[in-house]
């Protein structure tokens, strides 16, 4: 087989690449380890920056998410029993969108079948070649059949598990891990906000979300190595009404519990994102704590950058920018990396916090909640930074 672009992980990177490319006349096959069903179902991020929903709505894929989305316009801050709004949307004129990455990943899969786009399932034994600067190659198991795909390019949108980041020599990777972990929890209830609670507690951090006007998501700080069985339904409720508490008297909703799983934390970032006709995009090539909300995010401007690039190659003959594709990608990914740095420790209580490390971090709270200054740079980085560029070379 023979394509333009072969891309190597159906998540929300690798099948809005492959949609953008569709716009601008470059063709592509999308393959994908999990069947369909996985995809579109496995729970991930919810909060889509300002820039995110622009791009999925410039693309024509955004119907959905506009008409089932929840419009955010701040986010609030709770410690001390207190609690600030931070406003997205005096501060930067942004605001945020909440809506599931698999609700993306099915409008995108959507999208490319009604375009006839090639996108494969269940696919096995993926293995890269060629990849130097004349051709490339992917063999792959399909149906129990050997397959080879030549193509121009391949990108590496397959996660931080995947395959595709093994292929590139010389690769360095900075990494951070966090000594504690996030306890998910996915509720058949009701928001009992309508924004986001951050809330910092003698007992650990917690968070409120949603995923639906009728389904929360909320987590809880725990140590690394919890056993999630030792967390049955009622303690995980206790908690979260000790933690999101407040002094004016903050009702949490309960309701029968979906999903429950614990998440480690961790910073990771890779250099270089490329190698020959080798492009890593994604998770691939990047992890962040999930507090910023930045993972998806930043897949979705790897991929705007990918776009560009490539399609200038096609258009133009320029390779420029697919020549400058790591160091403009790495930018904005360490800039990202910093602000969930940041939100991570000025959230969550260090096993090493002493009374000193507390005050330290509730003066730093204090300071975000009562400096404009402060709150404007939080508000910016939250609702995410503007595109220098679009998506597209036309």
């Amino acid at each position: 087989m023979r394509t333009q672009v072969g891309i190597v992980g159906a998540g929300p990177a690798g099948l809005l690449l492959a949609h953008l490319l569709h716009l601008q006349g470059v063709e592509s096959v999308v393959l994908e380890r999990r069947d369909r069903a996985y995809v579109e179902r496995r729970v991930r991020a919810g909060v889509l920056e300002h820039g995110t929903v622009q791009t999925l709505r410039e693309a024509g894929v955004g119907k959905r998410m506009d008409a089932q989305g929840l419009v955010h316009t701040g986010t609030e801050l709770r410690f001390g029993l207190r609690s600030h709004r931070i406003d997205f949307t005096a501060l930067t004129g942004r605001g945020i969108m909440v809506y599931g990455q698999q609700e993306v990943v099915k409008d995108l899969i959507a999208a490319r079948l009604d375009a006839g786009g090639d996108v494969r399932f269940e696919i096995e034994d993926v293995a890269l070649a060629g990849l130097d600067p004349q051709e490339a190659r992917i063999e792959f198991v399909q149906d129990g059949a050997r397959h080879v795909l030549d193509c121009d390019f391949v990108i590496g949108t397959d996660g931080f598990h995947g395959v595709s980041r093994s292929y590139l020599p010389d690769l360095v990777s900075y990494e951070r891990s966090y000594p504690f972990a996030w306890l998910g929890v996915l509720a058949d209830a009701p928001p009992s906000s309508h924004e986001l609670i951050y809330a910092r507690h003698a007992n650990g951090f917690a968070l409120h979300s949603m995923r639906s006007p009728s389904v929360t998501r909320m987590y809880l700080q725990v140590s690394p190595g919890e056993d999630l069985s030792e967390w049955p339904d009622d303690r995980i409720w206790a908690e979260l009404h000790t933690r999101l508490a407040d002094d004016t008297g903050f009702a949490l909703t309960e309701g029968p519990l979906l999903d429950k799983g614990i998440t480690p934390m961790r910073s990771v970032v890779v250099t270089p994102m490329q190698h020959g006709r080798l492009f890593l995009a994604g998770d691939a090539a990047h992890i962040v704590p999930p507090t910023g909300a930045k993972g998806m995010n930043l897949a979705v401007a790897d991929v705007r950058l990918l776009s560009r690039a490539l399609g200038g190659y096609y258009a133009a003959g320029r390779d420029d920018l697919l020549a400058a594709y790591t160091e403009t990608a790495l930018r904005r990914v360490w800039r990202a990396t910093h602000f969930s740095c940041w939100m991570t420790s000025m959230l969550h209580r260090s096993p090493d916090d002493d009374v000193f490390g507390e005050q330290l971090a509730l003066a730093q709270l204090d300071y975000v909640v009562s400096s404009t200054a402060m709150a404007t740079s939080l508000a910016e980085n939250y609702t995410g930074l503007p595109y220098a560029q679009g998506w597209s070379y036309r």
